[in-house]
């Protein structure tokens, strides 16, 4: 049988079938349509496993049309949206179906929910889980959102305890609150709020204290544990120690903490605020040695945008924390010179595998035909697709330009622009 599409690459062809790759090899026979990727880096599909497209509630922040798209545009077929910031959070299985359904109608690519944890749903950890959460956030600091409260370490412990019994990972924001809302308090009080104040309010030491506590109530309870967006070298070291002590741990960081550091948040200001904060040279080069040696699985945009007036104020601790990447993940990785095979594990392979994504993540005979072909020798700036302008990775030049990105068979994005207007999938885990 002719297949619907061969992609031609230097060293192996892949033929697809519907929805599927139905083989893989070299001088595969042609197809009904062909493409000439030979001079292209091929990649399965980019699955962004932490997103805030806030929708439903907020989606003038940022929807699931236009975040999908963007995602699209950076190579992406899959995201896993977080609780917050949509309006209200996913913390029942009643939000988590509005959630859904939102993000059904609108959204370019596939897409997974993470459910939340906070104090006061622990008894609804099952019914999200029945629904088909992947797992459930946590913050263990001030989230910035009064609906979505931190989680005690009562909560984290009992939370942990029912998503190990669910089989379910939790996922934390791993800083401490009270070294970081016991040092931002003291700053204001003595009348500072300039960026030097808000990255003293955040030390390496309330992230790797956090890290720490959270790999102990995980060891105790049996749950798999996410640290999402470690931001230091100290941080990925600690947790390594938990994992080695026992806790079934997995790694996350960001593109804007292997490419920024404070020096540049001091340069740029608002645009590059996020919490945990970019921090100093040494502790970044640190981080990215441990990206570049396996020693983080998974890369994560932490795609958090917001509309540009809660970018500008002059209290910079009001400033809202979040930088908007989703479409900059894989030109980032490229541009820094990490090897293909490694950004393939740590944006499509482990992200599949640690959240339970099935036929995803490989290119391989029998999965999903999520592809993504990127010419690693071009440079650009390409137009954001997300909502607002408001990113440091704006007019930014990068290498690794996307060409292609392929959902489940069909071309989304292809040269610069949408290809295709149908709609993606919930994947339920």
């Amino acid at each position: 049988m002719q297949a619907d599409l061969v992609i031609r690459g230097a060293q192996q062809d892949i033929a697809i079938e519907g929805e599927y790759i139905v083989a893989i090899g070299p001088e595969l026979p042609g197809g009904r349509s062909e493409i000439d990727a030979t001079k292209l880096t091929i990649l399965p599909g980019l699955i962004d496993a932490h997103v805030h497209f806030n929708e439903p509630g907020r989606a003038d922040w940022e929807g699931a049309a236009t975040g999908s798209r963007a995602l699209a545009a950076g190579g992406g077929t899959l995201f896993i949206d977080m609780p917050l910031n949509s309006a209200p959070c996913t913390v029942t299985a009643a939000e988590f179906d509005k959630k859904r359904a939102a993000l059904e109608t609108a959204s370019l690519t596939d897409f997974a929910l993470w459910g939340g944890l906070i104090p006061s749903n622990v008894q609804h950890l099952a019914e999200l889980s029945e629904r088909g959460a992947i797992g459930f956030k946590a913050f263990m600091s001030n989230s910035g959102l009064p609906e979505f409260p931190r989680a005690d370490d009562l909560t984290l412990y009992e939370g942990m305890r029912e998503a190990a019994r669910l089989h379910r990972p939790i996922a934390v924001h791993a800083e401490s609150e009270e070294i970081t809302s016991g040092i931002a308090a003291r700053l204001v009080a003595e009348g500072r709020h300039d960026i030097r104040a808000f990255l003293e309010s955040r030390p390496v030491v309330a992230e790797v204290e956090a890290i720490r506590r959270a790999g102990g109530l995980a060891r105790e309870t049996g749950c798999a544990l996410h640290i999402v967006h470690i931001s230091s070298g100290r941080g990925v070291a600690a947790a390594l120690e938990a994992r080695a002590l026992g806790a079934d741990i997995s790694l996350e960081t960001c593109p804007h903490y292997l490419f920024f550091t404070e020096e540049d948040l001091l340069k740029i200001g608002a645009l590059a605020k996020c919490a945990p904060p970019l921090r100093s040279v040494a502790e970044r080069d640190e981080l990215l040695r441990c990206a570049r040696h396996g020693e983080i699985d998974i890369i994560g945009s932490d795609h958090s945008p917001c509309p540009p007036m809660m970018k500008d104020y002059d209290n910079f601790f009001e400033i809202w924390g979040g930088i908007a990447g989703v479409q900059s993940t894989l030109q980032v990785l490229f541009h820094l010179g990490f090897d293909p095979a490694r950004i393939a594990a740590t944006t499509a392979k482990n992200p599949a595998r640690r959240f339970g994504l099935p036929h995803r993540g490989v290119i391989e005979v029998g999965n999903f035909a999520d592809v993504t072909l990127i010419d690693p020798n071009a440079s650009a700036a390409p137009e954001m697709l997300h909502r607002h302008r408001v990113s440091p990775y704006a007019d930014r030049v990068l290498k690794g330009v996307v060409k292609r990105t392929i959902r489940r068979g069909v071309t989304i994005f292809a040269d610069g622009a949408i290809a295709d207007q149908s709609k993606g999938q919930f994947v339920h885990a």
